[in-house]
C-alpha cells in the first residue's frame, strides 16, 4: 500500500511512476479526489457529532434545572439521525478510497530502467557459458518422458493439464535438489528455516499484495474462507502481521520449501508443454524483514544467495533487472535470474530478487521501532525464489544431458542422491 501522504506531496511522481508501468496516471487524481472527500466526509461527520455532545449537555443541564427540554430531545434525535448517516457515509467513502488505493501498484526505485515490456530489460551480468552439446539437445520433458520419470499424460488424466508425475530417480532430485538449496540457505547463508500453512486467509494474500487485484491468480478453497498459497512468500512475510518489532532485531531472514499453486490465469496458453508453468511446483523461498536504511543491501544479499545455488551447480545464467513495464505489483526494484536451457536455446527465468520497500508492509502492518523513538516505522520486505525447484530440476536435465539418453547429476548433488553420479531410463 502506498502513502498517501507521499502521492499528496509528489503526485506528478505517482503520475509518472504509473504511466512508465503501463497504467493509467489519472488514477492518482481520483485517489487524491477520494481522499479529499474521505476527509471532508470524516470532518463532516465530526462536527456533528460535536454539535450532538454539546446538544446533550444542554439537555442534561436544563433536567436540573427542571427547564422544558422537549425542544431539545427532539433536535437531539434528529441530530442523532444526522451523525448516523454521515457516519455511514464516512464508512463508505473511506472503504471505497482504501480499495483503490490497494490497486495502485508500488513506487518503482529511481534506478529501474524505464521501458514497456520485458524487452527493455536491462542486462546485470552473464556467468558461465551456454554448454555446447556434440549432439542435438532434447528439452527437459523429452528427456523425463524418454528416461520413463516424467510423466504428462498420466497427471492430465487424474488431474488435469499442466500437472506432472515425477518417478524414481527423476523425483529424487527434485528432493535432492530442495534439500541442497535449504541447507545452503540455513548453514551457509544464514537464513531460519519454516514449515508454513499452505492455505492462507484473504487479509494474508492482501498484505503481499495478490489480493485483490489478481485474485483470478489464486486457487481458492470454497466453502472454506481459505486460498492455496501461490508462494511461500506470502506466509512467511505475514508472520509478523500486526506486530511491532525491535529495531535490534533487524533483519529477519526466513527461508521455506512448500508446494504453490498458481492458475495462471493471464498465461494465455503459454508454456503448456514441460514443467515450465505448472499449476503446482515446489520451490525454496527467501524473505528479509530489513530496516529501511539496510534493504537494499539486503537486496544485492538475497540476489548472491539465490546465485550461490547456480554457481554450486554450475548452471550458466543471467541475471536482468527489470524495466518499469515488467516489474511486479509489490516491487520497488527487481532482479530475475535466468538459467540457459539447451533445449530452448535460450535463458529463462529461474528466480526473482524484489525489494518491496515498505509497500507490503503496510498492508500487513508490520513496523519496528528504534530505541529512543516513540513513532514506529515500517520495515521493508523482501522476498526470493532460492530457487523455484522445478524449474531447477529442469534445467539440470538439459544442461547435463547426455547423447545416450542418460543425465549426469551435478557433483553438489550426488550425496543427496546415495552416491549416483546418473540417471538412466527404468
Amino acid at each position: 500500500m502506498l502513502d498517501i501522504k507521499r502521492i499528496e506531496e509528489e503526485p506528478q511522481k505517482f503520475k509518472d511512476n504509473l504511466k512508465n508501468r503501463g497504467g493509467d496516471s489519472s488514477e492518482i487524481d481520483r485517489i487524491l479526489e477520494l481522499n479529499k472527500k474521505r476527509k471532508e466526509s470524516i470532518a463532516e461527520a465530526e462536527e456533528k457529532k460535536a454539535e450532538l455532545n454539546r446538544v446533550s449537555k444542554e439537555i442534561a443541564l436544563m433536567k436540573k434545572n427542571k427547564e422544558d427540554a422537549n425542544d431539545k430531545i427532539m433536535a437531539m434525535r434528529e441530530l442523532g439521525s444526522t451523525v448516523k448517516n454521515l457516519e455511514k457515509t464516512a464508512a463508505e467513502v473511506k472503504d471505497n478510497f482504501e480499495m483503490q488505493l490497494a490497486g495502485i501498484p508500488n513506487l518503482c526505485h529511481d534506478s529501474v530502467p524505464v521501458g514497456a515490456s520485458e524487452d527493455e530489460n536491462k542486462l546485470v551480468h552473464r556467468v558461465g557459458e551456454p554448454k555446447k552439446l556434440s549432439f542435438a539437445a532434447k528439452t527437459h520433458d523429452e528427456i523425463g518422458e524418454q528416461l520413463g520419470l516424467l510423466d504428462f499424460d498420466r497427471a492430465a488424466k487424474v488431474t488435469g493439464a499442466r500437472f506432472a508425475f515425477l518417478r524414481g530417480q527423476v523425483a529424487r532430485l527434485e528432493r535432492a535438489l530442495a534439500q541442497f538449496m535449504l541447507d545452503t540457505h540455513v548453514e551457509e547463508h544464514g537464513y531460519e528455516e519454516f514449515v508454513t500453512p499452505y492455505m492462507v486467509n484473504e487479509k494474508a494474500l492482501f498484505g503481499t499484495g495478490q489480493f485483490p487485484k489478481f485474485k483470478e491468480d489464486v486457487f481458492h478453497i470454497e466453502p472454506l474462507p481459505y486460498h492455496l498459497i501461490p508462494t511461500a512468500e506470502v506466509t512467511l512475510t505475514n508472520y509478523f502481521a500486526d506486530e511491532m518489532l525491535s529495531a535490534d532485531d533487524l533483519p529477519y531472514m526466513f527461508t521455506a520449501f512448500s508446494p504453490c499453486f498458481r492458475s495462471e490465469a493471464g498465461s494465455h496458453g503459454r508454456d503448456t508443454k514441460g514443467l515450465i508453468r505448472q499449476h503446482q511446483f515446489h520451490k525454496v523461498e527467501m524473505v528479509h524483514l530489513a530496516h529501511p536504511d539496510k534493504s537494499y543491501e539486503m537486496h544485492d544479499k538475497m540476489l548472491g544467495h539465490a546465485e550461490s545455488i547456480l554457481k554450486s551447480l554450475e548452471l550458466p545464467y543471467e541475471v536482468v533487472a527489470l524495466c518499469t513495464g515488467d516489474i511486479g505489483f509489490s516491487a520497488a526494484k527487481c532482479y530475475d535470474i535466468n538459467v540457459w536451457l539447451p533445449g530452448q536455446d535460450t535463458y529463462r527465468e529461474i528466480s526473482s530478487c524484489s525489494n518491496c520497500e515498505d509497500f507490503q508492509a503496510r498492508r500487513a502492518n508490520i513496523r519496528f521501532k528504534e530505541k529512543g523513538e516513540k513513532k514506529p516505522k515500517y520495515v521493508h520486505t523482501l522476498n526470493g525464489s532460492g530457487l523455484a525447484v522445478g524449474r531447477t530440476l529442469l534445467a539440470v536435465l538439459e544442461n547435463y544431458q547426455q547423447e545416450d539418453g542418460s543425465v549426469l547429476i551435478p557433483e553438489v548433488l550426488r550425496k543427496y542422491m546415495n552416491g549416483k553420479d546418473k540417471i538412466v531410463a527404468i
